[in-house]
């Protein structure tokens, strides 16, 4: 670690602390000491022993608190925890490059600032659904270390005038205090165009606050908004992000890929031809394929079998055939 940066970090953490955090503090004076590092430790252990300076207000060891609806103060938000996001995806060799990129330049942000440059912290996943846009936002908080908080539609929304507004305001407010992934799924619902939209009144409002909001967003987190239909989304909203990036259906490639990396945790038949599998998905979404594979899975562990055949893969692709035919 820079021992500019550790010493700032230092500083921050013992005049915010309890005993326990002071003994961790001692304990890397000593770790530092121990590795030779002794101006490093010298220049900590004065920091302990100064005086709190005015710019550095003591921490009250509360967290941060979920922002709340008015009315009967419902969380406006969901928290995932890290261990439930899911990171792995496939995708197209140009999308992934796309995906690293916002990675990269939120790693690099203070780097960056440095050159009076931003990272792209605004971003919209568009694309049919069941492609990914979901795990592409648990991808992006799960390879920035952010928490992610998805906005639950079911409270913000109101039929009160004006509350959903606020209720907006709250929860960017909240993600501007406290940095994190701040998750819009289905954005349509709040930026419906204004142009086509019949309802002058509260939906054009609503529509208007989100887009002041996204363009007055200065926080340290990411906001990541998705929606299936870009074609109902206002104009205006795509002018507020910094990055808006279309999540495709898997080609042949990213089916193949799809399949063998779910039924990684079984053996598979070597037989199996993977490519003729993959051209007989061909259109479907990613969800249906790892659906297909997880099915054909299941099957096979309920039979008995120690291994997932050809023959299990088309009998789960016929069912899932079958389901959106009766849909």
């Amino acid at each position: 670690m820079n021992a500019t940066l550790m010493k700032r970090l230092f500083r921050v953490i013992h005049f915010g602390s309890n005993a326990d955090v002071d003994s961790l503090c001692r304990r890397i004076v000593e770790e530092q000491r121990k590795q030779g590092h002794a101006r490093v430790a010298q220049e900590l252990e004065r920091i302990l022993k100064d005086k709190p300076p005015e710019d550095i207000a003591p921490s009250t060891g509360a967290l941060q608190r979920l922002p709340t609806s008015r009315r009967d103060s419902a969380p406006l938000v969901q928290d995932i925890p890290v261990d439930k996001l899911r990171h792995h995806m496939v995708l197209p060799d140009v999308v992934e490059r796309r995906f690293h990129r916002i990675e990269r330049e939120f790693a690099a942000r203070t780097r960056l600032a440095k050159h009076g440059l931003k990272p792209r912290h605004r971003i919209l996943l568009y694309g049919p659904p069941g492609c990914g846009k979901s795990l592409g936002a648990e991808r992006l908080a799960w390879s920035t270390g952010l928490p992610l908080r998805k906005v639950r539609f079911d409270t913000l929304l109101s039929s009160y005038f004006g509350e959903t507004m606020a209720n907006l305001r709250k929860v960017f407010e909240a993600a501007q205090a406290s940095p994190c992934a701040l998750f819009l799924d289905e954005c349509d619902t709040l930026a419906r165009s204004r142009t086509v939209c019949n309802d002058v009144g509260e939906i054009t409002r609503i529509t208007n606050a989100l887009l002041e909001m996204l363009e007055s967003y200065t926080g340290d987190g990411l906001v990541i908004a998705a929606t299936n239909i870009d074609s109902a989304l206002d104009t205006a909203l795509f002018r507020r992000f910094d990055e808006v990036l279309k999540v495709p259906l898997p080609g042949i490639k990213e089916i193949s890929q799809l399949l063998k990396t779910t039924l990684s945790p079984i053996e598979t038949d070597v037989a199996i031809s993977w490519h003729d599998l993959s051209l007989a998905m061909d259109g479907m979404s990613g969800s249906d394929v790892v659906h297909v594979a997880q099915s054909a899975a299941k099957h096979c562990v309920l039979e008995g079998r120690q291994r997932v055949g050809d023959e299990d893969i088309r009998r789960a692709l016929a069912e899932i055939h079958e389901r959106h035919q009766a849909c």
